[in-house]
């Protein structure tokens, strides 16, 4: 008869193999993914960058001359794109937990913008004015459990959200990662109370088993009373 010390152990081997297989299998997907590839070849930071160039030719969210806050920046794809985007009459704002290596033109500011002193500093970054676009694409630290990551994504969007409250122009624009889940249906609903127009996104270099959408919303309403 097995004991149970040894049936651990071998669901605790199996697990591990199991890990062990599906990293490798990320790995090689990822060498030969042909938008990493493209992103290598460009120079740019990650193949995150074309979700939103897909976005923004579909949408014209970013434009000349725009100022822009782009939370959840690092590596930093959406914010050269951002920059590039804007032109030199323009302003690129990044905040990430994470370090991020310099881009020219774009101002970083590292830590947490639900701390106060973060917030006091971004604010101050943007010199009173609000801004014209906000992007998250802010996730959690994916664990694998949807019933566990969803809501960890969503309530990160919601966070987002606030922060258009608070900077964004009447008439400005948001693009925001989520997660489908059972969070989505109320958080579209206040996207909605907030935004004239509201498009969900699926662009072609989001992996087709991910469940990662993309929110893009524009003539923001102004603070309701």
């Amino acid at each position: 008869m097995r004991n149970k010390f040894n049936q651990r152990v071998v669901k605790s081997d199996s697990s591990k193999k199991n890990n062990s297989l599906s990293s490798r299998r990320w790995m090689h997907e990822h060498i030969n993914d042909k938008y990493v590839k493209e992103a290598n070849k460009r120079g740019l930071r990650s193949r995150a960058v074309f979700k939103l160039e897909e976005i923004n030719a579909q949408d014209k969210v970013i434009r000349c001359g725009m100022t822009i806050v782009d939370l959840g920046a690092a590596p930093g794809s959406w914010s050269q794109l951002a920059v590039d985007t804007v032109g030199c009459h323009g302003k690129v704002i990044a905040c990430d937990i994470l370090a991020m290596d310099p881009i020219a033109g774009v101002d970083f500011l590292q830590g947490d913008f639900r701390e106060d002193p973060v917030l006091m500093a971004l604010l101050k970054r943007i010199n009173g004015n609000n801004v014209d676009v906000l992007l998250s694409d802010m996730a959690p630290n994916i664990s694998g459990n949807a019933a566990m990551d969803q809501p960890k994504s969503m309530h990160l969007a919601a966070l987002a959200l606030d922060m258009c409250r608070i900077v964004l122009i009447k008439g400005g624009g948001f693009v925001v990662k989520v997660f489908m889940g059972a969070d989505f249906d109320a958080f579209m609903v206040e996207v909605k109370t907030l935004f004239k127009v509201v498009k969900i996104r699926k662009p072609n270099s989001s992996r087709s088993r991910s469940r990662e959408l993309f929110i893009v919303a524009t003539e923001f309403k102004g603070q309701l009373m």
